[in-house]
């Protein structure tokens, strides 16, 4: 009887390293922009400034799974990635079918088009990478 071993490529190697480095970028630029809106202007639209806040967590959470490249991160990266496309395609949703429930733009108001749709494509890229780098069950000699 064989005894077979799962294998994962890496997720923080070769192309894994750019989708990453574009995480922590929109971590960034989600962080600071949900910090100013909250900091200078919450009463106007709170649960647009909270969720680019959650989408900022998400994001840095995401790189963070991505980058540790192990079964929990892999795990983590996975839970984001889903929660993260889900939130894209409901707030976008709900953002282009009743836009007084935002009266300002969210990270992914328009499915992000405010940011060149890329929020709508990272999870998808994330996903796709993910499964790409998944578990390959070799037999063991």
């Amino acid at each position: 009887m064989a005894d077979t071993r799962a294998t994962h490529r890496a997720t923080n190697a070769g192309p894994g390293r750019l989708l990453i480095a574009v995480y922590i970028l929109f971590a960034i630029a989600a962080t600071s922009r949900a910090g100013l809106q909250i900091a200078t202007k919450f009463d106007q639209a709170p649960v647009a400034y909270l969720l680019s806040a959650v989408a900022a967590l998400i994001y840095i959470v995401a790189a963070v799974g991505l980058a540790r490249a192990g079964h929990a991160g892999r795990r983590v990266a996975l839970a984001c990635c889903s929660v993260e496309l889900v939130g894209v395609l409901g707030v976008g949703v709900l953002s282009l079918v009743d836009p007084g429930l935002f009266p300002d733009e969210t990270v992914w108001s328009g499915f992000g088009s405010g940011y060149g749709y890329i929020p709508l494509l990272l999870p998808v890229l994330g996903l796709l990478w993910l499964w790409r780098t998944r578990a390959a069950t070799r037999p063991h000699a």
